[in-house]
């Protein structure tokens, strides 16, 4: 078993997931980077203060999903934290909003997720530790026009927190939701352009990712299965 805590990163070759990918190698976390595109990642890895691995993955693949957890636990022996940050997003009216647009959306932003800490689950109560962060969004409590599927998908996200946070307490595991507003992330700007929304009203990917971290670290305990929310100022 290694002597570092280990941390899975998904999304993590780009915006938040990056940003939480360097801070919590910074804090001495050996860190896992797991997202769709290989050489980003092995890029991201590079660059990071401590030892990292880099498992390619869909996480709209739940069988995917499900083998990053058990691969970890066969090559490092732990996990100590969970950090479920990929998402997905388009702006489609509610009659424009087809199955493909459906099953895409709830695949990676809450089922993807929840197979992952399913899977990690055994890990963590076996330990009788862990830590769960999920990014939400502000969405889920005010969600812009067309954003039907994905405010929708997110949502689920804030719930599974809370079962986590619940069935978690006696075994030491706990889980939290962060609901950021406006990121100024690839996402984004793939949805709305610097006319719509400018980028000095929009949050940096190291703020978010500092409130990842917080949570990795204890300092909001407090509000342990609960949504943080994160509106643009």
């Amino acid at each position: 078993m290694p002597e570092l805590p280990v941390s899975i990163v998904t999304g993590a070759g780009s915006g938040i997931g990056l940003a939480v990918s360097q801070q919590l190698s910074q804090m001495g976390h050996h860190v896992v980077l797991v997202g769709r595109r290989e050489g980003v990642l092995k890029e991201a890895a590079a660059a990071l203060a401590g030892p990292s691995s880099v498992m390619p993955c869909d996480i709209s693949q739940l069988a995917q999903a499900r083998s990053v957890i058990d691969q970890v636990k066969a090559d490092l022996g732990r996990i100590d934290v969970l950090v479920s940050n990929a998402g997905w997003a388009e702006l489609h009216a509610i009659d424009k909003t087809d199955d493909e647009t459906l099953d895409l959306s709830f695949r990676i932003n809450a089922l993807g997720p929840a197979a992952m800490i399913s899977q990690a689950w055994p890990v963590f109560t076996a330990q009788k530790s862990g830590c769960i962060v999920c990014t939400s969004s502000m969405a889920t409590q005010d969600p812009f026009p067309g954003f039907f599927a994905y405010a929708s998908s997110k949502a689920s996200v804030n719930l599974l927190v809370a079962s986590c946070a619940k069935e978690g307490s006696r075994h030491g595991v706990r889980a939290f939701a962060i609901a950021p507003g406006a990121v100024e992330t690839a996402l984004l700007r793939s949805m709305f352009d610097q006319t719509t929304l400018p980028a000095d009203v929009c949050m940096k990917p190291e703020t978010v990712a500092a409130m990842i971290t917080a949570c990795v670290r204890g300092e909001h305990d407090a509000e342990n299965g609960r949504v943080i929310w994160m509106p643009n100022a």
